[in-house]
């Protein structure tokens, strides 16, 4: 399983419930790593979605409030079933997109992430953890670095050496 995220300078990744930066680079980097994938996330970040509808070309897991019925993606109330959903696709195609709450509960899980580094204070309110000061985790691939708008990002990826088994 992989987890996919924008961070800025401070490793913050959002604010008002949505992306810190809009970055055209960084969505096309999303949409080519995740387009016919699974894609896993909290409810915040299913209703930050334009009209709060799932993304497309996607299958759409959301872990929700008890009560919340939705027919256009698959909805479940504990990390439990969250979990055994998850376990019916091949971990490779599996990714965790947010947010800051649900991130934290899963990428111990991971043995990948895919990390846009934004060189710029985004003023986030909530953050991930930066997965540099963690034991297990090592940069394995930094690309160049790119820049749009006058802001400078780059794409870096993760391993995750001791997953947590689910």
């Amino acid at each position: 399983m992989k987890l996919i995220v924008a961070v800025d300078e401070k490793w913050g990744i959002g604010r008002k419930n949505g992306l810190l930066f809009s970055l055209k680079g960084d969505m096309r980097f999303f949409r080519e790593k995740t387009l016919n994938k699974i894609v896993v996330m909290g409810y915040n970040t299913l209703l930050s979605f334009p009209e709060s509808k799932p993304l497309k070309n996607r299958i759409n897991i959301v872990l929700a409030p008890e009560g919340v019925k939705r027919d256009d993606c698959t909805v479940l109330y504990t990390l439990e079933e969250t979990l055994a959903e998850i376990k019916k696709y091949p971990a490779d195609d599996v990714f965790i997109i947010g947010g800051a709450m649900f991130y934290r509960t899963m990428y111990p899980y991971c043995d990948e992430a895919f990390i846009t580094h934004v060189f710029a204070d985004g003023n986030a309110e909530v953050f991930f953890d930066d997965l540099s000061k963690l034991p297990n985790w090592k940069k394995e691939d930094i690309s160049d670095i790119n820049s749009e708008n006058g802001v400078e990002y780059r794409f870096t990826r993760y391993i995750n050496s001791t997953p947590k088994p689910f």
